[in-house]
């Protein structure tokens, strides 16, 4: 496979999972898929952002949310977020811990 058949199947699988995360599993929390897998849609936002920088465009970080998620982010929040358990928060300052602030250390 060339790479620019590569690049554009990665940016396909990777349209892919933003529909199925934003369109249909909108009911599936940040904070539960942070706490289950490391990364939440906020991550997938952040990644771009800096996919962006890279090759030195600069977006903000509410810049790189409004494109990912397709409206700003407190509208998405309003509409899907729920208020997570005292347990789930617990859970996500280690996963936060483990998966993001490593990653900027």
């Amino acid at each position: 496979m060339d790479d620019q058949t590569r690049i554009e199947i990665e940016a396909a699988a990777f349209r892919r999972l933003q529909k199925h995360l934003m369109q249909d599993r909108p009911d599936v929390q940040n904070i539960d898929l942070m706490n289950l897998a490391g990364f939440c849609r906020n991550c997938l936002s952040r990644w771009y952002q800096e996919a962006a920088a890279e090759r030195g465009i600069e977006l903000g970080k509410e810049e790189a949310r409004e494109i990912y998620y397709g409206m700003p982010y407190d509208d998405w929040k309003a509409q899907n977020q729920t208020e997570a358990s005292p347990a789930k928060q617990a859970e996500f300052q280690k996963a936060f811990a483990e998966n993001v602030l490593k990653d900027k250390g």
